[in-house]
């Protein structure tokens, strides 16, 4: 088999899963939304399950600027 990387954007996986829980917040025993953490979760048991990669990279953006907007200005426009 090859190997197979995958690179994920974390941010973007994050606000997808707390969004497709919007109507049904997943909670713990607390109380607290854990809706983001568990749907991320289950986004990365499916990609291990279909694609099978050799590596994996999730990356976040940090909240200062980076090289990419000296690039491209309207990057996360």
């Amino acid at each position: 088999m090859a190997d197979r990387l995958v690179l994920l954007d974390g941010y973007a996986m994050l606000y997808r899963a707390y969004f497709a829980f919007i109507n049904s917040p997943r909670r713990n025993s607390r109380g607290e939304n854990t809706s983001a953490v568990f749907g991320m979760l289950l986004q990365l048991g499916k990609l291990m399950e279909d694609c099978r990669p050799t590596h994996l990279a999730l990356v976040m953006d940090t909240s200062k600027p980076t090289f990419r907007d000296e690039l491209y200005p309207a990057y996360k426009a």
